[in-house]
């Protein structure tokens, strides 16, 4: 085929998603408006069609006291969106050959009760461990929002621990233990702290510049926003618990700006390759064979109670009205966030909200029903 033609079709390719997202813009921005103001805490969204970025969009502030506008390089706190990071983290030092999947959790810590020889790293990632939620077991501790709880006491509170919830590998049941203990695991094996491991081999490449672990009083956060909560009479900052400070399960931050090179990543194979992949994106079985399910009592972190889940390294793999998907969600204090991937409409969304009053998932799944 003549090359000339070939450019001339990509370019009229190129025009009609172009106008096409252009057109949607609209109806994405009647999601958003309704529910932020120009002086209120908001959101960023960003949509990414066909390896490309067609909408970046802020709504709201930063925070009450500059009253900053939120834009493509507003910095949100992550929460359990970092577990995407801390899994591929894993994964680069199983292709360092540092580290092996079915390592055990007493070949890696001194001093781990028994029960953690039959506890793999695939058990960490996939959250089939069965090791209790630290938050569960931080009662009576001297723990505040000015006195957090780091990486460093969560081990000890699990090490206390005379058994686990379950067996590993009989059930499932999502672990922020598991992926703090991660992201430890990172920091033991590769020889540097957590950050600095995801700075060098993950954000530095892909030219993330402005994504960190955070930690309070080593580093700075650029172009913050802060979170909030919504009470009868106004926003109040809330955007640090006692828990906050702990990185593997939830301590990243970013931007619009940097996700979309995230997702490029994804999408090329930047980090891994195709095959490497794959353990990430296979949704987890039981060691018996039989599928996952969401624990059947109600509260916390389990959002289907009973139902079948499936969950790969970091990401669900549950589809959305029959699309295909891999996503995360992440809550904390101040605080919604989402990534959904449609990977078979090479259609990423993103959501980040700095006020607990607005659904992330919901949020994205509306924009998503736009863009089907």
């Amino acid at each position: 085929m003549n090359w000339k033609f070939m450019k001339l079709l990509y370019v009229f390719l190129y025009i009609c998603v172009t106008m096409a997202s252009a057109a949607d813009t609209p109806r994405v921005d009647a999601v958003f408006a309704p529910l932020v103001t120009p002086q209120s805490p908001g959101a960023a969204v960003l949509i990414r069609k066909d390896g490309k970025t067609v909408a970046e969009r802020g709504y709201g502030v930063r925070d009450l006291r500059t009253m900053a506008a939120i834009d493509a390089e507003t910095d949100f706190r992550l929460a359990s969106l970092t577990k995407q990071f801390t899994a591929m983290a894993i994964m680069l030092l199983v292709h360092d050959r540092k580290l092996r999947y079915d390592e055990s959790l007493t070949e890696i810590f001194d001093g781990f009760p028994e029960y953690g020889r039959a506890i793999t790293v695939r058990n960490l990632l996939n959250h089939t461990s069965g090791l209790p939620d630290y938050e569960d077991l931080m009662e009576g501790g001297p723990w505040t929002e000015s006195r957090q709880i780091q990486d460093d006491e969560v081990l000890p509170l699990l090490k206390k621990q005379a058994q686990p919830k379950f067996a590993a590998g009989t059930s499932w049941s999502y672990s922020n233990s598991g992926y703090v203990v991660l992201g430890m695991i990172v920091a033991k094996v590769s020889g540097v702290s957590f950050g600095e491991f995801l700075r060098r081999r993950i954000f530095q490449p892909l030219g993330m510049d402005h994504t960190l672990a955070y930690v309070r009083g080593q580093n700075t956060v650029p172009n913050r926003a802060f979170g909030h909560t919504a009470r009868a009479d106004g926003f109040v900052e809330t955007d640090q618990s006692s828990t906050s400070a702990t990185l593997g399960d939830g301590g990243v931050y970013s931007n619009l700006r940097d996700l979309a090179k995230w997702d490029e990543a994804l999408e090329k194979h930047t980090l891994l390759s195709e095959a490497e992949m794959k353990p990430a994106l296979t949704p987890a079985r039981l060691a018996d064979g039989s599928e996952t399910r969401w624990p059947e009592a109600a509260g916390g972190d389990n959002l289907n109670p009973g139902k079948p889940v499936a969950y790969g390294f970091g990401w669900f793999l549950d589809p959305y009205a029959g699309r295909a998907r891999m996503w995360h969600s992440g809550s904390t204090r101040g605080f919604s966030t989402v990534i959904e991937r449609f990977t078979n409409e090479k259609l990423t969304i993103v959501v980040l909200c700095n006020r607990t009053d607005l659904d992330a998932g919901k949020l994205v799944l509306q924009v998503a029903d736009i863009l089907r």
